[in-house]
């Protein structure tokens, strides 16, 4: 997509989400506001095509393209300074057009986590920035100091929810309020196997199917549950794109909130890619998969 059709996606959404808090806040009066050189739209789109752009650092985006490429684009620019001083105005909104960009159940789903590292693990002693919110956790990798980004997608690889939690926070606790709309068969791998999940789950009216451990019994499964536990590879692949292509994760932050806006920031980018990852069904598993409808 090119950058003006993002930025008339962006500006519709921002101008929709203020008229509806100017609803329902009361007006303000006497209270002068100074409007800095870029308006929330314009910050957004910004911060979201860094993602879009293959740039390693945003401070390179800004200085070595936007001040010297997009300035037809954005003709009341700031200097790079001042552009970090105006990204707590945009929280919010990035984070409610986050939100908007989720897609719809189908009524399969895959849930996963992937851990987001703010330092090296022989600088945690060290780190100022994230003290009292990040925290030591442990993954498949081994230990790493950060949060982790749980995610739940459909087989379309379009987003169905996500959140950010502290490193420690067990895979399982933040899956019942992520899959509160959700209906169908929701596949994790065996960090989610829970027999109250399970139950909490059911009665919102989703099932959730998990491999089992060697230590557990040998449960029968429909075939076509076989055959989705192994399509488990497209939330992997979309973790792998959201660190290496959007780049949420990097132990260059100075603030939560920059951290914050990047992860954000990051999958946005990912909602507008035109091409996701996405099941391929041979002939044999479409005719088990209408099975299932």
């Amino acid at each position: 997509m090119s950058l003006l059709e993002l930025f008339c996606d962006v500006d519709d959404f921002c101008q929709a989400f203020q008229r509806q808090q100017a609803a329902q806040l009361p007006a303000q009066t006497g209270r002068r506001v100074r409007q800095p050189g870029l308006c929330e739209s314009e910050i957004m789109t910004l911060l979201i095509h860094f993602h879009q752009a293959g740039y390693r650092t945003f401070k390179t985006y800004y200085i070595d393209y936007v001040q010297t490429q997009l300035r037809g684009e954005f003709p009341h620019l700031v200097s790079y300074s001042r552009f970090i001083q105006l990204l707590p105005r945009v929280v919010l909104l990035l984070w409610a057009y986050a939100q908007s960009r989720c897609g719809r159940c189908t009524g399969i789903a895959f849930v996963d986590s992937t851990p987001l590292r703010v330092c090296h693990n022989r600088r945690i002693s060290r780190n100022q920035v994230f003290q009292g919110m990040a925290a030591r956790g442990q993954c498949s990798l081994g230990w790493f100091y950060g949060f982790k980004l749980h995610l739940i997608v459909n087989e379309q690889g379009e987003l169905l929810a996500f959140t950010l939690t502290p490193g420690n926070v067990d895979d399982r606790k933040p899956v019942p309020r992520l899959a509160k709309r959700l209906f169908g068969k929701l596949f994790g791998d065996k960090g989610y196997i829970s027999h109250p999940l399970f139950e909490q789950l059911w009665q919102q009216g989703l099932q959730l199917i998990t491999a089992v451990k060697a230590n557990m019994k040998n449960r029968l499964l429909p075939l076509i549950d076989k055959l989705l536990l192994r399509k488990r590879y497209i939330i992997e692949t979309i973790n792998d794109q959201l660190k290496n292509q959007s780049q949420i994760e990097h132990s260059r932050h100075r603030s939560p909130i920059n951290f914050l806006i990047n992860v954000l920031a990051g999958v946005i980018a990912y909602t507008w890619q035109p091409k996701k990852p996405a099941i391929n069904w041979s002939v044999h598993e479409e005719k088990a998969l209408a099975l299932l409808h």
